[in-house]
């Protein structure tokens, strides 16, 4: 049996890599969807672009690009670029999806919009796209001051918006998962837990401090000029958290990510590094997230004792 996510995307597991600039290339994204899962290509640099045509010669397997909407305005060519790579979905953000998603839908490609808010999923919704991914504050990247956690997100997009959903934010495992699931969705995202992958080409510095993060291991940066973004709490985005007047914020985000040096720049990273304490490939991130959620619900309901859930609501 198959749900929505799986139906729609062609995918053996709902389970989807984040799209992470720089960092989601052709071999992360060829080793998920190998897994059975489905890999992700981001398209701002000139390099992701051209990994929409070399990821093919890594896997024959679906494989989705991100589209940033405002990003898209400035050059909408990329449309014709996803046509020529054959690229089937479309995950798209920061953006209203009124403006692309009826273009997309008529060179057949299926789209899907993240969302960090009620008003955004339902403005999603109205807007055509096929499904969502629903992320909560506690995710990597650019956020919301004022989001909400997935926990809180998650249910009530459900609830009010019918759509099938991808959970993003606070996922590693099955266990993250199947709360996911019970929540409300039939699918998940993950970024942090993928950039600690063996495919990630990310240096050994920045892998190391994910597996290093406590439960404060990250924080909201609200930096003028910039929106607000949860970082990993080291390095150069320590010393601006701390207010060190002495601090200068840094762009060399390609040397964070590929040289290790951690004062760069600051490295975008969900709350969920601190459940981190490995390196995995990425096809067994994947396999295992899915596949094993039976088991973790199974061991959710033997902590409800010896009553089964309808004993005790009977």
């Amino acid at each position: 049996m198959t749900n929505r996510i799986q139906a729609l995307l062609d995918i053996e597991y709902p389970v989807v890599q984040a799209p992470m600039t720089y960092i989601a290339r052709a071999e992360l994204a060829a080793a998920v969807s190998e897994g059975g899962g489905l890999g992700m290509i981001e398209t701002l640099t000139p390099e992701g672009r051209a990994d929409l045509r070399r990821v093919r010669e890594l896997t024959e397997r679906p494989v989705a690009a991100n589209l940033m909407i405002q990003g898209w305005k400035r050059d909408p060519s990329i449309v014709d670029e996803l046509v020529a790579a054959e690229v089937r979905h479309v995950f798209t953000s920061a953006g209203d999806p009124a403006l692309f998603t009826s273009r997309l839908h008529e060179v057949g490609m299926t789209v899907v919009h993240v969302v960090g808010s009620l008003k955004g999923a339902m403005k999603a919704a109205d807007a055509g796209v096929d499904a969502l991914v629903v992320e909560g504050v506690e995710g990597g990247g650019f956020k919301s001051a004022l989001g909400a956690s997935t926990m809180v997100l998650l249910p009530l997009v459900a609830d009010r918006v019918d759509l099938p959903i991808i959970a993003a934010g606070g996922i590693c495992d099955a266990r993250s998962a199947a709360a996911a699931v019970v929540l409300g969705a039939e699918g998940v995202q993950m970024g942090t837990r993928m950039l600690a992958s063996h495919e990630a080409a990310v240096h050994s510095n920045f892998k190391d401090a994910i597996m290093a993060a406590n439960d404060d291991g990250t924080v909201m940066l609200d930096i003028p000029g910039n929106p607000t973004m949860r970082v990993l709490r080291t390095g150069l985005a320590a010393r601006v958290a701390a207010a060190d007047p002495n601090v200068k914020l840094l762009g060399r985000i390609t040397d964070l990510y590929f040289e290790g040096d951690m004062d760069a720049s600051v490295a975008n990273t969900g709350q969920v590094s601190s459940r981190i304490t490995d390196l995995q490939p990425a096809s067994q991130i994947v396999k295992q997230t899915w596949s094993e959620i039976e088991n973790a619900l199974r061991e959710g309901r033997s902590r409800l004792g010896e009553h089964d859930a309808s004993s005790i609501a009977g």
